[in-house]
């Protein structure tokens, strides 16, 4: 009886009351706009009255804008603007529907700053003209413009080509007023002087040597007549344009080997859409061994090692001053091949206190060499600092049986011959 009290009476009331009081706050905490409802990653606004007539915005110091993914919007007539700083905030934006709605005009930067946006729907809105800059820095995977009122003209036939090249076998019935207020299905369209750009890259042999310079050079045409630009991407190497109506150059100087293997295309740009030229840069420069260490233990021994150099280096080890003759029992092994740069191992399999000592790697190619040594110790002198029962005597893989030596070791042991 008294836990029924406890549960049904007073205490009951105060919990009501402090859930209803947490959601209150949690709600304020938001800041949903009216309007509208809001959860922790969707905003939708469907209610037509009273309605919102700007984009909605939580405010700020509410919940973080980051974590919205998709973004509901209907029945809003007079919704006609979407600003360049509306939808800035929602950097995790996905999904973007306004439908039904009074949609007239979106801002060329709107989603600058929404790299995540995949799917965006402007079904039914009062759009007679939109710009591909909108949409160009994106990676959409869905864009729907069904029942706008367009206008015919050369603003629009890029969505007529993007139409046509898109990969999906769905299209949309999509139609423009032409002047003489006539619908016109976008498919048909036809304006003149009014077409796709196209770029041509007159490139030299792109295989340089660190450090030289090189200089591209690109023309693009078109009508309307294109804009012109490079895209170089995370180039490393110092490099300046020079643009001129319908020819360009671009100017790279001292040549990173941090650049071999990196594309540079030359971009021409219209209202329709872009062509572009590309070459890809091939860097030849000396190796450089920038890791080299002790041996670690694995299922086999490895003196691991990296290497970066164009054409692949030679790679030769050294072993107390004298050629090591690779084998079946010890090679070197690459592991992982990064364009200029190769990443692996001197693989050792059950060395002993023979092996023990000085071990230089030289890479070498045609634009110069580099050498690094370690000293590696992999089992001390048998009697002396080795563990009981003489562990050097194990079997691995068939190398050591009955107290007979290996080729391994043999071949070690000629080496410290050499040596002397």
């Amino acid at each position: 009886m008294s836990s029924w009290t406890r549960w049904h009476g007073p205490a009951m009331a105060r919990l009501w009351g402090f859930c209803w009081l947490a959601v209150g706050f949690w709600r304020a905490a938001l800041a949903c706009p009216t309007s509208c409802k809001c959860s922790a990653s969707r905003i939708w606004c469907s209610d037509p009255s009273p309605g919102i007539v700007a984009f909605p915005r939580l405010e700020p110091n509410s919940a973080d804008p980051e974590n919205i993914t998709e973004i509901y919007i209907a029945n809003q007539k007079r919704l006609e603007i979407i600003n360049e700083d509306d939808v800035e905030a929602y950097a995790g934006l996905k999904n973007l529907t306004i439908v039904d709605s009074g949609l007239k005009f979106v801002a060329h930067k709107a989603f600058l700053k929404n790299s995540n946006l995949q799917h965006i729907n402007f079904t039914r809105n009062k759009l007679m003209s939109l710009s591909r800059k909108h949409f160009r820095h994106l990676d959409l995977s869905e864009l729907i413009l069904v029942g706008n009122p367009f206008t015919c003209s050369c603003d629009i036939m890029w969505i007529k080509t993007l139409q046509e090249t898109k990969s999906s076998p769905e299209t949309q019935d999509l139609y423009c007023l032409n002047e003489n207020s006539k619908n016109i299905p976008l498919a048909n369209l036809q304006i003149p002087n009014c077409g796709l750009p196209s770029a041509n890259l007159a490139a030299p042999n792109l295989t340089v040597e660190e450090g030289k310079s090189i200089t591209l050079s690109c023309s693009v045409a078109g009508d309307p007549v294109p804009n012109l630009y490079w895209d170089v991407g995370n180039l490393v190497s110092k490099h300046m344009n020079e643009t001129s109506h319908t020819q360009g150059s671009l100017r790279i100087t001292n040549i990173s080997s941090d650049d071999s293997g990196k594309q540079i295309s030359c971009v021409a740009e219209n209202l329709v859409g872009e062509d572009q030229d590309s070459v890809n840069l091939t860097v030849h420069f000396a190796p450089t061994i920038t890791f080299l260490e002790s041996p670690t233990s694995d299922h086999h021994w490895c003196i691991p090692f990296t290497v970066k150099g164009n054409p692949k280096p030679a790679l030769q080890w050294f072993y107390n001053g004298a050629i090591l003759n690779e084998s079946k029992y010890i090679c070197t092994k690459i592991h992982v091949t990064n364009h200029t740069e190769y990443h692996g191992c001197l693989q050792l399999d059950n060395p002993t206190h023979m092996n023990n000592g000085d071990y230089k790697l030289v890479a070498k190619n045609e634009y110069g060499k580099d050498e690094k040594q370690i000293s590696a110790h992999f089992m001390g002198w048998p009697g002396i600092d080795d563990e009981p029962g003489g562990s050097y005597w194990k079997n691995s893989a068939g190398i050591c049986q009955d107290g007979r030596t290996d080729s391994l070791r043999i071949s070690m042991s000629n080496n410290d011959k050499n040596a002397e």
